[in-house]
């Protein structure tokens, strides 16, 4: 069963789609927003969720005090699972959660959007490919605000991203089958 862990929303059952996502687990969840939240990265963030499957990243942030979470989602069947939990999450962290989940490919949403992020999930398929997995972080890239971090969950085997100018790395860690990779804005 996926839940929120923490926050306003905390213990709240989330709907995970049958087949063609991956949620990430709790224990990798609980150890990313343990570190956000160190970091202070999530009290009052606009958060960008790319490859959003059930939405459980950027929902988790929005129970931790994010102002704002926009899930990109292009399947129909999982977006309209996103927009569930989204209703759900947003309903018990107050009225000022605001949680939108787009309907399209990452792609096509950073080519039309005019918002800016301040945290950035990106958990693309494992077989997404590094060349298109760039290209996306090529388009993310002038969507950042100052200081701004994205987080790119890949499978173990898969190398470093490629970042383009105006990320920089910070860090990753491995987590059993899963690597999180973590790049700021400069």
């Amino acid at each position: 069963m996926t839940r929120i862990i923490g926050g306003s929303a905390g213990s709240l059952a989330l709907d995970v789609p049958g087949t063609g996502t991956r949620p990430t687990s709790d224990r990798v969840r609980e150890s990313l927003f343990g570190a956000l939240e160190s970091a202070d990265a999530i009290r009052d963030a606009a958060v960008l969720d790319l490859y959003a499957g059930s939405g459980a990243l950027a929902l988790e942030a929005l129970s931790r005090g994010a102002a704002s979470a926009d899930l990109v989602e292009k399947s129909p069947r999982a977006a309209a699972i996103a927009e569930r939990n989204a209703r759900k999450v947003a309903a018990a962290a107050g009225p000022s959660a605001r949680a939108r989940v787009h309907r399209t490919a990452a792609d096509a949403f950073l080519r039309t959007t005019g918002g800016t992020f301040d945290l950035v999930f990106l958990d693309p398929p494992y077989d997404l490919g590094e060349t298109e997995l760039a290209a996306t972080l090529a388009l993310l890239s002038p969507r950042l605000n100052e200081d701004a971090l994205v987080v790119i969950e890949r499978g173990a085997r898969s190398p470093e991203p490629s970042l383009p100018p105006g990320l920089v790395p910070l860090r990753s860690k491995r987590y059993g089958d899963t690597t999180l990779w973590w790049a700021e804005a400069d």
